[in-house]
C-alpha cells in the first residue's frame, strides 16, 4: 500500500486508509479515491463519500468530516498517478492473441467466420453471427442473436441482445483522454466499459469510446447510422437516432428519443432533453430542455436560427426593410 506522504501530500493529521478503487466524484463509495481539480467541484465535495480525495489547499475545507482530504498542488494530475498505481496492468492490451483458442464460452448456434479473434473469457450468446477478421476482446459479453460484422472490434464491452454491428464498427477503445501540459500531454487511464442494450443498431466504421472510469452507455432500441464518433462516458438514451458523421464529445447525455441530423456535433458535459431534434450540421455547446428543436452553429432553437438566417439574406441583397 503506497502511503500519502511518499507521494508529497499532506494527510492533515489523518491515519491511514485502505483504497480500493478510484471512481468520479459523484459515484466514489467509501473504498475509493476521488479527485476535485477546481472551485467548480466545491458545492459537492461536503457529501460526497469517497474514502477520500485529492484536493488543493483552498479546497480542503470543503470535504467532509467522513473523507480524507489529500492536499497537494496539482490534485487531477496525482489523482492520474495514483490511477496507474491501482490500475498496473496496460489497459492498452485489451485484446487477447491466439485465435479461437477455446478459452471463451458460447452457446448453441453461434456462427463465427473465418480469421475471427476471440480473447479469454468472452462469453457469446445463441444465435449469434461474429463475421470474418472480428476481434472481440478478453472477458466481453455478448448477447443471443446478435450480428458482429466483419472487421468489427468489440473490447471492454458488454452487448445486450438482437445488437448489430455493421462492418469495420469498433466499440471500447479507448477515450480521448489526456491532461495538457506544456511539455508533456499527460495520458488519463481509460478504465470503464461500453454497454449497449437490446436492439441497438450500430452503422458501417462508427466508433464507440469506452469510459474513463464510469461506462458509455447506449439504449435500448437506439440507431446509430455510419461513421459516427462517440466519445467516452457519452450515455444515449432508448430509441435515439444518431445520423451519420456525427460526433458526441466526452460525457454528452441524450436522454430518450433524441434525434440527431447528419454531421451534427456536440461540445462534452451537456445534457438533450428528451425528444429534442438537432438538424443537420448543428453545432450544440451547452444543454437544451426536452422537446427543444435547435439548429446552427452555435445551436439554437430553429425558429431564432431561421430568423437570423432570413436577416443576413436580406443585409446581403441589400433589402433595408
Amino acid at each position: 500500500m503506497a502511503r500519502a506522504g511518499h507521494a508529497g501530500l499532506d494527510l492533515k493529521g489523518r491515519g491511514e486508509v485502505m483504497i480500493a478503487g478510484a471512481s468520479d466524484l459523484e459515484d466514489a463509495d467509501g473504498s475509493a479515491i476521488s479527485f476535485a481539480a477546481s472551485a467548480a467541484y466545491k458545492d459537492h465535495l461536503a457529501g460526497a463519500t469517497a474514502a477520500a480525495i485529492f484536493v488543493n489547499d483552498k479546497l480542503a475545507g470543503h470535504v467532509g468530516p467522513n473523507t480524507v482530504a489529500l492536499i497537494c498542488d496539482e490534485p487531477y494530475s496525482v489523482f492520474i498517478d495514483a490511477l496507474n498505481v491501482l490500475y498496473p496492468e496496460d489497459t492498452r492490451r485489451v485484446v487477447a492473441a491466439g485465435g479461437q483458442s477455446g478459452t471463451y464460452t458460447s452457446e448453441e448456434s453461434v456462427d463465427i467466420g473465418s480469421g475471427a479473434v476471440i480473447g479469454p473469457g468472452a462469453e457469446i450468446g445463441a444465435g449469434t453471427v461474429i463475421g470474418a477478421n472480428a476481434v472481440i476482446g478478453a472477458g466481453v459479453a455478448i448477447g443471443r442473436n446478435c450480428v458482429i460484422g466483419a472487421g468489427c472490434v468489440v473490447e471492454c464491452a458488454y452487448l445486450g441482445n438482437d445488437v448489430v454491428l455493421q462492418s469495420g464498427v469498433v466499440i471500447g477503445g479507448e477515450g480521448f483522454g489526456f491532461q495538457l501540459r506544456a511539455d508533456r500531454h499527460k495520458k488519463i487511464p481509460q478504465l470503464g466499459r461500453v454497454i449497449i442494450q437490446d436492439r441497438v443498431e450500430i452503422g458501417a466504421n462508427t466508433t464507440i469510446d469506452r469510459g474513463t472510469l464510469g461506462d458509455t452507455v447506449i439504449g435500448e432500441g437506439s440507431k446509430i447510422d455510419n461513421l459516427v464518433q462517440i466519445g467516452h462516458n457519452c450515455r444515449i438514451g432508448r430509441n435515439c437516432v444518431i445520423s451519420g458523421m456525427c460526433g458526441l464529445s466526452g460525457s454528452t447525455i441524450l436522454e430518450d428519443g433524441v434525434v440527431m441530423g447528419g454531421g451534427a456535433g456536440t461540445a462534452g458535459h451537456l445534457t438533450l432533453g428528451a425528444g429534442t431534434l438537432v438538424l443537420a450540421r448543428a453545432g450544440v455547446s451547452h444543454s437544451f430542455p426536452a422537446g427543444s428543436n435547435i439548429a446552427g452553429a452555435p445551436a439554437q432553437d430553429v425558429k431564432s436560427w431561421k430568423r437570423e438566417i432570413a436577416a443576413i439574406r436580406r443585409v446581403t441583397k441589400g433589402d433595408k426593410k
